[in-house]
């Protein structure tokens, strides 16, 4: 799978909106600006992004937009799937007819990796992509020195705080 520009762009913009929409609506412009992303690209994904409630608008002087629920409420996935990028990364889209209208010999290996791949961004909030944000930027090194946790199987695995 390869996120798009599309997702990659929204999961960027509601974090903007989630560090600077504290106290005041944050507008697109400003967005558009900190982030160097395109304000008209901006507002299409605003619009499936407030269609799915992940945010709300403010209009007038001073409006702009909010997060429509607390950030530890939005996940990566719920922002990804608003804004129609699928979490997939057969090359059938699910649907099973990859190699001459039936399944292809990796069919269920890519299916498998595209349900652990959505649990995996459903388990990722606002909240906590933007901790990770501020601990790295504030330079604790526990961001990249945390113990290793053990995974199914014994395997060795990073908590979020930790992973690169």
């Amino acid at each position: 799978m390869k996120l798009t520009t599309k997702g990659r762009y929204a999961v960027t913009a509601m974090l903007d909106v989630a560090m600077h929409s504290r106290e005041s609506p944050v507008s697109l412009a400003e967005v558009s600006e900190r982030q160097h992303l395109s304000l008209s690209y901006l507002e299409q994904l605003f619009s499936r992004l407030r269609r799915q409630g992940l945010v709300s608008s403010v209009r007038g002087p001073g409006g702009g937009y909010r997060l429509g629920r607390s950030a530890e409420e939005i996940t990566v996935a719920d922002i990804i799937l608003a804004v129609d990028e699928p979490v997939d990364v057969t090359r059938c889209g699910g649907k099973g007819n990859c190699h001459r209208n039936s399944r292809c010999l990796t069919h269920d290996l890519w299916t498998e990796l595209s349900h652990k791949l959505q649990d995996f961004l459903s388990a990722r909030s606002l909240a906590d992509v933007l901790q990770r944000h501020q601990l790295a930027r504030t330079g604790d090194s526990s961001v990249m020195t945390a113990p290793l946790e053990r995974g199914q199987k014994g395997r060795r695995t990073y908590p979020i705080a930790a992973a690169e």
